[in-house]
């Protein structure tokens, strides 16, 4: 028989870790660095407290996140509160439904037939609510068919038609009451008027909100939704998309109000809805600000604390798709939707992996439901409520990106509310330089696009959709991807100099770049000479020299000579070019980590034609 903990050390016994197992930042410091030492990323002679610059990351609202928090890191910060209650930042409830969260999928481009097929297929295989796109093929007068065999009281549906919200609210609402149901909780019948601007779809009319607020209240949905994707597909960062749909949130708060209705009461007709990208930390502290910048609002308009908590839709980000090799979409949608759950999103869309190509197939569609379903129900991902609550580095993301959301806000407001910012252009000045700054790492490569930038495949065929317009989406790869709908109308030699295993490094890097623009390559091979080399080349106007310091040092000046003799007309080294390797003057560009490549490529598209 044992005897009971000593009194004198109870304390030390709730300790889940040993003696042994207690570490200092000095030496999680120490192990990185010796990690990144044999990987090459940190120098011999670096200290090891240097892996925090090199391991933090800065988003594009200048804001760092952080490889490890610690209680210093999270130091000051003011409390969460619980989930269900004032400020939110934990979740809107205080448990997680049943169900996990909503999955939603959208719907779109399908004629009424194909769409009512998609709608009952997408039910009956996992989807818990629908959202409809009404406009290009399906309009108002189809719902009753497009919603055909939809149990409308257990199914919530969320409308989105900009060209005519008031027609299509108006249709829900006759179709409810020729069934005689209630709408399921969570039904919206999508007013977004300012929403519907930014994506030109139709001047502000905030009149819309006059009349569909009341059908909302009398039907007992949601009436509008404050659609923040609105300028994230435009380019915009994180702290602009949730400022911005502060301020639309707040005009259409003032004008429910103004319409006579009370604050709590216009703060139940709204949900928001926000993009999830593949930035993971990011996003999850995204939708964890949102909710709590929004408490703060509805607290400042008079509500009652219990009123502040936001409804929350998030979609997997448009801009960050890719329409070549799409099916790295999937990877990219996991991490989003894994992020927007665990973020505290009451409501998923994921959007299938051919959606940049046109309108998604059945198996894409399948393929996007089916993601959720397995966050939820295999790895049980929405079992707790914010889980990454009490991260020393998630708390501080959250609260740096609150304050600069806000910061974002007051700018908004201060010129006078959304609708002036929008006239006067300041807030689409912003968003630009954020999506020159965006271009910029991403030319450079330093914001890589798998598929598109890097590790890209000439050889792919792309899947056919049935076109659908997304002009009001600018895609991350558009600049690489316009490249490749237009291949270059030859190739580039790639000329490699020595044995395969001194030349393939760069020729491998090399070949990825050209790629990635469109353009296809002719490799030498093995070759022992500048001789050899020659023999192999074929007349191209433009070549490329791969190979190792050594072997440029040693023959690369040779094989330029005799292949400019051979008419070679424009000559790029991979590498850096120097005095122990190939001296710039010899060469007539070249291409080394860190480059410019759309630049780059541009000007070799040129040298080709």
């Amino acid at each position: 028989m044992t005897s009971g903990p000593d009194p004198d050390t109870a304390q030390d016994s709730l300790s889940l870790a040993g003696p042994e197992d207690q570490h200092s930042a000095a030496d999680w410091e120490k192990a990185t660095a010796a990690v990144l030492r044999k990987t090459r990323q940190l120098s011999d002679d670096a200290p090891d407290s240097a892996v925090w610059e090199k391991l933090t990351r800065t988003t594009l609202d200048g804001i760092d996140v952080l490889p490890i928090g610690s209680p210093d890191t999270a130091s000051g910060l003011p409390a969460t509160g619980v989930p269900g209650a004032a400020p939110f930042t934990r979740g809107r409830l205080a448990e997680k439904p049943e169900l996990g969260w909503d999955i939603r999928p959208a719907l779109y481009g399908l004629p009424v037939k194909e769409l009512n097929e998609a709608v009952l297929a997408d039910l009956e295989n996992g989807s818990t609510s629908l959202w409809l796109e009404l406009g290009a093929t399906v309009a108002a007068s189809d719902l009753p068919a497009a919603l055909d065999g939809v149990l409308l009281d257990l199914a919530p549906v969320v409308l989105d038609a900009p060209g005519d919200p008031v027609a299509a609210a108006e249709a829900l609402a006759a179709l409810f009451a020729d069934r005689g149901v209630t709408p399921a909780e969570g039904t919206n019948l999508g007013a977004d008027p300012i929403g519907a601007q930014v994506r030109g779809e139709g001047a502000i009319s905030l009149e819309t909100l006059d009349v569909v607020a009341p059908i909302a209240r009398e039907l007992g949905a949601l009436a509008v939704v404050v659609d923040g994707t609105a300028v994230h597909d435009l380019g915009a960062s994180d702290a602009q998309e949730l400022g911005y749909s502060l301020a639309v949130g707040a005009a259409y708060l003032r004008r429910l109000v103004a319409s006579g209705l009370s604050v709590d009461e216009a703060l139940g007709l709204l949900e928001f809805r926000y993009a999830a990208t593949d930035e993971q930390f990011p996003t999850i502290a995204k939708f964890r600000a949102a909710r709590r910048l929004w408490s703060r609002v509805a607290e400042l308009s008079g509500a009652s604390a219990e009123a502040g908590g936001q409804r929350q839709h998030a979609v997997t980000s448009r801009p960050m798709m890719s329409k070549y090799d799409p099916y790295v979409n999937m990877l990219r949608t996991t991490v989003a939707s894994f992020a927007a759950g665990v973020g505290g999103a009451e409501a998923v869309t994921v959007l299938p992996f051919d959606s940049a190509l046109g309108v998604p197939d059945a198996f894409s569609r399948r393929i996007a439901r089916n993601t959720s379903s397995l966050l939820i129900s295999e790895s049980h991902v929405a079992k707790v409520v914010d889980p990454a609550g009490g991260s020393y580095a998630v708390e501080r993301l959250t609260d740096d990106l609150a304050k600069a959301a806000w910061a974002e806000f007051d700018r908004i407001e201060a010129v006078g509310g959304i609708v002036v910012a929008l006239e006067d252009g300041s807030l689409r000045s912003r968003i630009d330089a954020v999506v020159a700054e965006r271009d910029d790492q991403i030319a450079h490569r330093t914001r890589p696009l798998t598929g598109v930038s890097e590790f890209p495949n000439l050889a792919e065929v792309l899947p056919e959709r049935a076109p659908h317009p997304n002009t009001d989406v600018r895609r991350y790869g558009a600049a690489f991807e316009a490249l490749r709908d237009q291949p270059a109308s030859a190739p580039v030699f790639l000329a490699t100099l020595g044995p395969i295993a001194s030349h393939t490094a760069r020729a491998t890097f090399a070949a990825n770049l050209f790629a990635a623009g469109g353009v296809a390559v002719e490799v030498a091979g093995a070759t022992k000479d500048a001789d050899e080399l020659v023999a192999a080349y074929a007349g191209q106007s433009v070549v490329c020299l791969a190979g190792a310091d050594k072997t440029y040092a040693e023959w690369g000046a040779d094989a330029i000579a005799k292949l400019r003799a051979a008419g070679a007309e424009h000559v790029v080294l991979a590498g850096k070019p120097g005095d122990k390797t190939v001296p710039a003057d010899l060469v007539d560009d070249s291409a080394a980590v860190g480059v410019d490549a759309l630049t780059f490529l541009n000007t070799t598209r040129e040298k080709l034609a």
